[in-house]
């Protein structure tokens, strides 16, 4: 699987990124497909059996496209590109203080308390500019598709060394991103804003030259390369606004025309609503929903996806996008080479005076031929709408999974996920964006063959026949299966009636649903069960044939959702892909828990009253002028009030003997 993967990036890569560099092969396989068609057309002497006009313009368009010779190379500038990234992370780095130096050196000296680690986003608890991450991963959309081709080769390496390859080709990508998420997320905006539009402006200005140079391809023709980079483009021109607009509106705080922004809040707005719902008595009769929020989705103001879910969906949409697109070009090149193939078979049987032995044999290749490229053509459409569906689907099973942690409720969990490993959870949140990205672009491409399949037979048991005029045949055959398996059917339902009626006793109520579990009739019983027992073991045959073939259907089309597994139960650590899912979700259920994010945020408020009050010289002057109130008093009332509202807790409690405590909970539970 991986070699295949990288043999159908290799494909990827002499389909739009690379153009250039493989311009020689496309411009010479065109040509030697015209000259080899034509001399065969020049030898048998049949120069109308062959579309040689047709070929020669699809030739020429070719060579056009393909010996389109740029100014600029992406994949050098890719790496050039890291020389202006370093820079603008060195500098947000130094403007960035240390809260706490441990050891003092001489560089300490020198820095003072300047020059700290940036990070580009936090990955767990960044709940604002969600869609600005979202988009600044987008623009990394084309890299990561056609980064880890077969022509990216930036060292000579063996083959078995490809995957340190592929951790350098990742690790440059990220690093020549990185100042569009640090830029983002920096505290020194006018700085910050500046650097990340001048950074933004290079990538857009070179990606425009790019794509104004040789803007078509040898593959869909006119405009092919904008249909691949619009995508970035328009996260840059978005990315090129929102630091502009960080710019403007920084300036005027620097001018003192705005008030500065207020610090970000330990506990977000949306947290702390959805412990307010908590606190609040639950309405005595719910509001009417729509059938849109009843089946589809429904809107929740207390909950907010974190900026790594959007950046993942936003990636994987743009990801999916240039993954039709290639299938697309793969699909035209290959057509093409097809066409060629049906032609010569066309002339092949026009020399034969349609007499040849082999006729009927080409005459059913050709139809293949026709039906495979028109059904897999016809389900692209379907396999994209599937994929696109699973990842609106997956942002609704986070929601509803993170909710049920919450609530504390894990039955929806496997039994030996209810505690997983801390370091693979941890693991688990790097891989998750990664690998969902990939799960849907395998997922597509194996739902499209087996669409395709599904097609297939389709046409060949349904529409074919009526094409050949074999209507009544296929109907017949049809009619024979249908009524084969209702019979085989309405005898396992059968089965079901005769036990429901004769063999079971009467229901000891009428308000029961069913009837119990226990035998009447046992003789009769027995010999029903004897007779039966040959015919179930012809008819177990078929259930195991359809057991294997509801496997692989679902198996295959569930592929893509990583949330779900499609391991049976007791094998699903095996499956990978959910066990990164379920990491992801307990990391985050851990540290963004509206209640315990609370409780901490009450902790670090009242922490910083008592050190504010500590700070004051005269205590005297915070207080009021009422009365003075005994903090241990205060502390026993709450207390007292607690225990009478939740009786439960006081079993709970330390017995401490002599102080009443077994008096007092007597008291408590009596009461």
């Amino acid at each position: 699987m991986f070699a295949f993967s990288l043999g159908f990036l290799g494909a990827v890569k002499a389909t739009g990124h690379n153009t250039r560099k493989s311009e020689a092969v496309i411009t010479k396989r065109p040509e030697k497909l015209t000259a080899q068609s034509e001399k065969q057309i020049a030898h048998w002497g049949c120069g109308n059996c062959f579309p040689t006009e047709m070929l020669s313009t699809n030739s020429r368009i070719r060579q056009l496209n393909g010996t389109c010779v740029g100014s600029v190379d992406l994949e050098l500038f890719l790496h050039y590109s890291l020389i202006p990234s370093l820079f603008i992370i060195l500098v947000l780095s130094f403007l960035q203080k240390r809260d706490h130096r441990k050891q003092r050196d001489e560089t300490s000296h020198l820095l003072g308390k300047r020059f700290e680690i940036i990070i580009p986003l936090d990955f767990v608890g960044t709940f604002s500019n969600r869609w600005s991450y979202g988009i600044a991963f987008g623009a990394t959309a084309n890299k990561v598709m056609f980064l880890f081709s077969e022509g990216y080769q930036p060292l000579q390496i063996p083959q078995w060394a490809q995957a340190f390859v592929l951790l350098i080709g990742g690790m440059e990508v990220g690093l020549s991103h990185f100042p569009f998420f640090a830029c983002l997320s920096s505290e020194f905006q006018l700085v910050s804003s500046i650097l990340g539009f001048s950074y933004s402006l290079i990538w857009f200005a070179v990606t425009i030259l790019y794509i104004t140079e040789c803007p078509h391809g040898q593959f869909l023709g006119r405009y092919e390369t904008v249909m691949f980079y619009w995508p970035s483009l328009l996260c840059l021109a978005f990315l090129l606004g929102r630091f502009l607009h960080m710019f403007v509106k920084s300036l005027r705080v620097h001018l003192g025309w705005e008030l500065p922004m207020e610090e970000k809040p330990f506990l977000e707005a949306h947290q702390a609503e959805h412990v307010k719902r908590l606190l609040r008595k639950p309405p005595l009769q719910e509001s009417k929903k729509s059938w849109f929020q009843t089946r589809i989705y429904e809107w929740d103001p207390c909950f907010q996806f974190p900026s790594r879910m959007i950046g993942t969906i936003v990636l994987a949409f743009i990801c999916l996008y240039l993954f039709i697109v290639i299938e697309f070009c793969m699909f035209v090149f290959v057509r093409d080479e097809l066409d060629v193939f049906e032609g010569e078979l066309e002339y092949y049987i026009a020399s034969m005076n349609q007499t040849g032995t082999l006729t009927p044999v080409i005459l059913q290749v050709k139809e293949l031929m026709s039906v495979s490229k028109g059904v897999w053509l016809v389900t692209i459409l379907p396999a994209s709408f599937t994929c696109v569906s699973y990842l609106f689907h997956i942002l609704a099973c986070y929601r509803k999974h993170m909710k049920r942690l919450w609530a504390g409720n894990k039955h929806f969990l496997p039994s030996k996920f209810h505690n997983p490993s801390s370091a693979e959870s941890v693991v688990a949140i790097a891989r998750y964006s990664g690998w969902q990205i990939a799960y849907i672009l395998w997922g597509y491409l194996i739902i499209h063959m087996v669409q395709s399949l599904c097609g297939m037979l389709i046409m060949y048991g349904l529409v074919l026949p009526i094409i050949h005029n074999q209507g009544l045949e296929m109907l017949q055959g049809l009619g024979i299966g249908t009524l084969t398996i209702s019979i085989v059917l309405g005898i396992m339902i059968l089965q079901v009636w005769i036990a429901s009626s004769f063999f079971l006793q009467p229901k000891m109520s009428a308000a029961d649903k069913q009837k119990p579990l226990a035998l009447d009739n046992r003789r009769v019983f027995h010999n029903f069960n004897y007779f039966l027992f040959f015919y179930n073991v012809l008819l177990g045959l078929g259930a195991c044939l359809s057991r294997l073939l509801i496997s692989c259907i679902l198996g295959t089309w569930l592929i893509a959702r990583i949330d779900r597994t499609i391991m049976q139960n007791g094998y699903e650590g095996a499956d990978m892909g959910f066990n990164a899912w379920i990491g992801m979700l307990y990391v985050d259920h851990y540290h963004t828990n509206p209640v315990l994010v609370s409780f901490c945020n009450i902790l670090i408020i009242g922490h910083r009253e008592r050190r504010l009050q500590r700070a004051i010289k005269y205590w005297y002057l915070n207080q009021s002028a009422g009365p003075r109130i005994s903090t241990r008093s205060r502390t026993r009332w709450l207390l007292l009030q607690t225990l009478v509202n939740n009786p439960r807790l006081v079993m709970l409690r330390k017995s401490r003997p002599g102080h009443g405590s077994r008096e007092f909970t007597q008291i408590l539970l009596t009461c």
